[in-house]
């Protein structure tokens, strides 16, 4: 397999807030162990013509497409991966979920090895694993509905507890005074 890093004049994606960033240290793998692991799930997809974007600028990357030894950290850590599949699909994964672009490609890469495992055990024939999902509406949580859940509720933690899907509450309800709580602690 092989790589094309490409510079992203910005990150197009909802931005992680720093303070829920993993840190640096999140990963003891190396950069070769992580591309090889990469490597390994593309090409069990039969993926070709992959392609990493992230906040490099051009004279960053070499012209074998990989990044430059003494290169500046990227303008931003998230990194988009993209490659093609046999049916001509391209696939795009992206995360800025880490705070160092190269545990960002670990990530990735984790992630489409967990995702390659949930198909191998087959627990993904009914499609349950998006059930909650389907039940959120259209648009996202909302922070001010959960602000007026968490008032009648008598706080936060009352909130949570009463408005859990676990617990007999609706998903539309405990996502709204989650997405309350995350800006509230802002």
């Amino acid at each position: 397999m092989r790589a094309t890093f490409r510079p992203m004049p910005a990150w197009p994606y909802p931005e992680t807030p720093a303070y829920e960033r993993r840190s640096r240290w999140t990963f003891k793998a190396g950069w070769a162990n992580t591309l090889t692991l990469l490597e390994r799930e593309i090409e069990h997809l039969d993926g070709r013509e992959v392609i990493l974007g992230g906040g490099f600028r051009e004279q960053d990357i070499r012209l074998d497409g990989l990044p430059r030894s003494d290169a500046r950290d990227p303008a931003f850590p998230g990194i988009e991966i993209s490659f093609e599949l046999p049916d001509r699909r391209r696939l795009v994964y992206a995360t800025d979920v880490c705070d160092h672009w190269q545990h960002n490609v670990r990530s990735i890469a984790l992630g489409l090895e967990a995702l390659r495992a949930v198909n191998r055990y087959g627990i993904t024939r009914r499609g349950e694993q998006y059930a909650g999902f389907a039940q959120l509406p259209p648009g996202g949580p909302d922070p001010d509905r959960g602000r007026r859940l968490v008032e009648a509720a008598g706080g936060m933690t009352q909130a949570l507890k009463r408005h859990h899907p676990d617990h007999g509450g609706e998903a539309r309800d405990f996502a709204d005074v989650d997405a309350y709580r995350k800006v509230a602690s802002t």
